[in-house]
């Protein structure tokens, strides 16, 4: 199997972040330079349908997955060890609604944010300060709901790390572009935070 991968972009890090906790060594990893638009050849678009991102990954028959999630789910039924979906029919919805819950009100809101805010991206996208301000602060006053979520447990969704804390961490950790502070009331968000950084896949 074939990665395509981006160095600095938080989704193809989450796949790399699913790798590192599963100790997947077998897939060879190709790093493209976005800056350069090298993920958005027509080789790359005809494998894609003409959906335009990283990652993409190419499996033993050739099939193309794209979309981060859609990768790491079916890296698990390959890799199902150590666990990071759900062993249990209420455990695997649990992990699903906090994973969809963390992308859209925390993820998403904050990746669009340092999308627009960030120097370091501007030749990759038409930057708008107030838009990006906007999702900032959406990413920020969502994560006010985690923070209470994390009293008295250490992760987001079961008793050990998810998707859901990877997908959660990666949006937030991308913030370090626009060097987001947490503010102080979000005592138990930064404490998990911190956690996350200590594990080994957050160098993935």
């Amino acid at each position: 199997m074939k990665l395509y991968d981006a160095a600095v972009a938080p989704n193809p890090r989450r796949v790399r972040w699913v790798m590192a906790e599963k100790s997947i060594t077998d897939i060879e990893v190709v790093r493209l330079n976005m800056a350069e638009g090298q993920h958005k050849t027509d080789e790359f678009l005809t494998r894609t349908d003409g959906f335009v991102g990283l990652p993409i990954l190419e499996t033993k028959d050739g099939t193309t997955l794209t979309e981060s999630l859609a990768i790491c789910r079916y890296l698990e039924s390959l890799y199902p060890e150590p666990n990071l979906f759900g062993r249990t029919a209420e455990e695997v919805a649990i992990i699903e609604m906090w994973t969809r819950r963390v992308e859209l009100l925390v993820a998403h809101p904050l990746m669009i944010g340092v999308r627009h805010l960030s120097p370091m991206l501007a030749s990759l996208e038409q930057q708008d300060a107030a838009f990006g301000d906007r999702n900032r602060d959406l990413g920020i006053k969502a994560l006010t709901l985690l923070n209470q979520r994390l009293t008295h447990r250490d992760w987001i969704a079961a008793d050990r790390l998810t998707i859901a804390d990877i997908v959660a961490f990666v949006g937030l950790d991308f913030t370090r572009l626009i060097r987001l502070v947490l503010p102080e009331n979000l005592v138990e968000a930064a404490r998990w935070a911190d956690m996350m950084r200590e594990r080994p896949a957050a160098r993935a």
